[in-house]
């Protein structure tokens, strides 16, 4: 019964969550609401019994892609004196938003402890599926990335890591009239060059 009661609450928040992302008229308010759209789909897949697609919903998705719309957001040209006079106003709708997560936390870890939603399956068990059914989630997933998908698991994180350093070089721009550091001449600087001892004599001033 409380599988159904989470079910349901999850998908309604989720789709609620979505209309809000796109017909919100404040672009930080659709990042907020999309990242509340991220956690209810993670509860979604927590009653799934997909616990790993649930982690990487909220490190991933939540961690680092909202938070980087909301970066994005923040560089655009927005009277946030306005937004911050607003705060008073949408206090309690946001303390309501915390409390319906908070009630979404809890229904979800009892959906959970019951044993989740019983989903039918299309596709006749073989053997190593039968091996790795009696596994838990996270680890069945983790024997198959490691073990039969390794390298092309290495491939991916190979090209990740390619796109990264393609992003940072496009994006590295030779700028005058600014101090770069230079690492090497501060590890080779000697003592003596950077310190100088002067015998000031008393009663005059020192010359810079």
């Amino acid at each position: 019964m409380i599988q159904a009661i989470a079910f349901y609450l999850f998908a309604t928040v989720v789709t609620l969550s979505a209309a809000m992302t796109i017909t919100a008229r404040n672009p930080v308010h659709s990042v907020l609401w999309l990242i509340l759209a991220f956690f209810n789909a993670a509860g979604l897949m927590v009653l799934a019994g997909a616990e790993f697609i649930a982690m990487l919903l909220v490190i991933v998705y939540v961690g680092a892609v909202a938070v980087l719309f909301l970066f994005v957001v923040m560089m655009l040209d927005i009277d946030f004196a306005e937004l911050r006079a607003g705060f008073v106003r949408y206090a309690m709708f946001g303390l309501a938003v915390a409390l319906v997560l908070l009630a979404e936390v809890v229904i979800g870890i009892g959906a959970w402890s019951a044993g989740g939603v019983e989903l039918s399956s299309r596709v006749a068990p073989t053997d190593a599926g039968a091996a790795l059914g009696s596994l838990p989630n996270i680890k069945a997933m983790g024997t198959l990335l490691y073990t039969r998908y390794l390298y092309i698991f290495e491939a991916a994180g190979f090209i990740l890591l390619v796109a990264m350093v393609g992003a940072i070089v496009l994006t590295h721009r030779q700028r005058t009239g600014v101090i770069k550091q230079n690492v090497a001449r501060q590890i080779n600087r000697r003592s003596e060059d950077a310190i100088r001892k002067v015998n000031q004599p008393v009663g005059q001033g020192v010359e810079l």
